[in-house]
């Protein structure tokens, strides 16, 4: 007989496992319905599983007591050029130049009175120099680069494709600058510096106007760009090399006189390298024969040309504007802000620190401290240099483009920023996307907005070649683009066209009259057989002459009025064609 208390006898054949169940002795009751006062202090424990690995977390491998990191190669961490970033980057200048390229091409507008000058200029000294035309343009005289050398290349282009063909060799120049800027960029930093140089540069206002814009600026930044190229490549080579360099830095100033401005850059620039190996002996005589070879090339250039005046008055003795101080500062930071404060915070930051924590307690064989505030004061200070003459003489005339020259030698230092804000192995690539992307915005609707300054004179060409007939003496404002759109239809030249800026008359009494004077007698004596009008918002005090005069001298009757819309305003072409019997002379 058995009792309650054996617990065992009481569930035959499960003894073992009773046992595990219900440890310390506690029995279970011997049917469910019977009442067991002790039952209410058992205590039913489930039983223990076995460990499971967790779900996407399983370990085939026993790690070893003496296990270790193996060898990491000093390659895949240093921030010097290597093989594949090389080529991986070039790739990624590849999608760079044609972000650029797009970007600048999707601007559209009529001939601008420079464009249309300097073209139709080439025509003509193409003429005198091969046809033996006389020069009557005097081109020379008042022109802000050699007549000879963009001009006459432009109109060799533009006889083979027309205006877009010379707008689309200026966007090769400027393809060409980039793609030189991340060259001696790479060389002075790495690749991804150099991307991100490339890249700021890529998209600024200035570089995307003038990629699309027939002047002689694109072609003189790319010679700048060539000739820092050659001099950073050839820094720590034989101390002549460096005179290669010395045509294409003479040319840039023959191209565009203001590039002057620029060639004390490239020769620091050319000195800096050389000193990093070299040390200052052999940076300074590289330096010395790279400025001795610019100088007797642009002094012979002046003694063989009459030249020196159109650099008076052009560029050192330019004539003082009246825009105030303060708008030229806003523009200027518009214009180039971005890259300036970039170039400025790279500039601090490599003076502190050479390069990135890539390698955590790597030796450090980087350059000096000095040398590196050397190098970030002349490439970030460089961006001043032409906002700065133009501020000192108060004319905005063209700073947009000139801005362009020194955003070239900023934009390596604007890299290094970029490259800095990022951090090791692209720790905030969220601080390169809000760069970029501001960037590309104020590039893209800055660079449309002073493509769109000028009216487009798309519906006035027409309306003129129905009107202009050969020998007629026109007075324009503006003139150069009829001129250069009706002269390849043969119906007019340079020399019958008067601008608004400047007039010599002879009048009724033999007297040579100038300025408002002149236009005044020559209108009142009908000796232009019509007249072009640029009537906008705010007319200026020689268009308000011209206009009175036709309206109350019943010499002339208004033929046509053209409206236009500009990224800036409003206004109107008038067209005013002289009576039959107005003409007394």
């Amino acid at each position: 007989m058995t009792t309650a208390k054996d617990p065992v006898a009481a569930f035959p054949g499960h003894g073992a496992e009773t046992s595990a169940a219900h440890p310390a002795g506690l029995a279970a009751p011997a049917h469910p319905g019977a009442f067991d006062p002790e039952s209410t202090l058992r205590l039913r424990v489930p039983p223990v599983r076995g460990s499971e690995p967790a779900p996407g977390y399983t370990f085939d491998e026993i790690t070893r007591a003496n296990w270790a990191l193996g060898p990491v190669p000093d390659r895949g961490w240093s921030p010097e050029p290597g093989s594949r970033r090389t080529w991986v980057s070039r790739a990624l200048l590849a999608c760079l130049l044609l972000v650029q390229a797009v970007l600048s091409l999707r601007l559209h507008n009529t001939a601008f009175e420079d464009e249309a000058l300097y073209i139709y200029a080439g025509h003509a000294m193409i003429g005198h120099l091969f046809h033996g035309v006389p020069d009557y343009g005097g081109f020379s005289t008042y022109f802000s680069g050699s007549p000879v050398l963009y001009p006459v290349l432009a109109a060799w282009v533009d006889s083979a494709g027309g205006l877009t063909a010379v707008r689309l060799m200026s966007l090769a120049f400027m393809l060409g600058a980039t793609g030189l800027l991340y060259s001696f960029t790479r060389m002075l930093f790495n690749e991804r510096t150099a991307l991100c140089a490339a890249g700021i540069f890529a998209v600024s206002q200035s570089t995307l106007f003038l990629g699309y814009f027939a002047t002689y600026d694109a072609s003189a930044i790319l010679l700048l760009a060539l000739s820092t190229w050659i001099l950073v490549r050839v820094a720590h080579g034989h101390w002549a090399l460096p005179l290669a360099a010395a045509p294409v830095a003479a040319l840039a100033v023959g191209v565009k006189y203001a590039s002057a401005l620029f060639l004390p850059t490239v020769a620091a620039l050319l000195v800096l390298a050389a000193h990093r190996r070299l040390g200052r002996r052999q940076a300074l005589l590289r330096g010395a024969a790279f400025t001795g070879g610019v100088t007797v090339l642009l002094a012979a250039g002046l003694a063989t040309t009459d030249y020196l005046q159109a650099i008076r008055s052009t560029t050192t003795e330019r004539a003082h504007g009246t825009t105030s101080v303060t708008t030229m500062a806003w523009d200027c930071f518009r214009w180039g802000g971005l890259i300036f404060v970039l170039a400025c915070l790279g500039a601090a930051l490599y003076t502190r620190r050479d390069r990135l924590g890539e390698v955590p307690g790597g030796p450090r064989t980087g350059p000096g401290t000095g040398w590196r505030l050397a190098l970030g004061a002349v490439l970030a200070g460089t961006a001043l240099l032409a906002p700065a003459y133009q501020l000192h003489l108060q004319t905005s005339v063209s700073l947009h483009k000139h801005i362009g020259y020194g955003l070239l030698f900023a934009a390596p230092m604007a890299g290094v920023g970029i490259s800095r804000l990022m951090g090791a192995h692209f720790r905030f690539p969220q601080a390169a996307i809000a760069v970029g992307v501001l960037a590309l915005t104020l590039g893209m609707s800055q660079s449309a907005q002073n493509y769109g300054v000028w009216p487009d004179g798309s519906h006035l060409m027409p309306e003129l070649a129905k009107n202009v007939r050969p020998g007629q003496k026109w007075l324009g404002q503006p003139h150069e683009a009829p001129v250069y759109y009706l002269s390849h239809a043969g119906l007019t030249d340079y020399t019958l066209w008067t601008s608004i800026y400047y007039i010599d008359y002879t009048g009724r009494r033999g007297r040579h009259l100038m300025g408002p004077d002149g236009y005044r007698a020559a209108l009142d004596d009908g000796w232009f057989d019509g007249v072009v009008l640029d009537w906008s918002d705010q007319p200026g005090d020689v268009q308000t002459l011209i206009r009175g005069e036709m309206r109350t001298s019943g010499r002339y009757r208004l033929a046509s009025a053209l409206t236009y819309r500009t990224s800036v305003g409003t206004g109107h072409f008038e067209i005013w064609l002289r009576l039959p019997s107005a003409h007394t002379r």
